[in-house]
């Protein structure tokens, strides 16, 4: 798993992975991605959580609406999460 990682690059990567997975998402990583960088000020993580929320809540609004409410997340990824709900 690349959360952890220096490379804020492949951090972010870590939480795109779960784009268009649709029902296949594995909300667990995706989870632990996100909580791993919800606190850091970088624009492309913070973007890169949003776009995911955003992407997962097509498929499982009631999740995402749930994540959001229950995580303190940059006010960037809360607009881009929130998106779809």
């Amino acid at each position: 798993m690349v959360y952890g990682q220096d490379d804020f690059w492949l951090r972010r990567v870590g939480i795109n992975l779960q784009l268009t997975a649709k029902a296949d998402t594995d909300t667990a990583m995706l989870t632990k991605a996100i909580l791993a960088d919800q606190a850091t000020d970088e624009f492309f993580i913070q973007k890169a959580i949003g776009w995911a929320l955003r992407d997962y809540a097509k498929t499982d609004p009631e999740w995402v609406r749930q994540f959001i409410a229950g995580h303190p997340l940059s006010s960037l990824a809360t607009r881009e999460g929130g998106k779809y709900l």
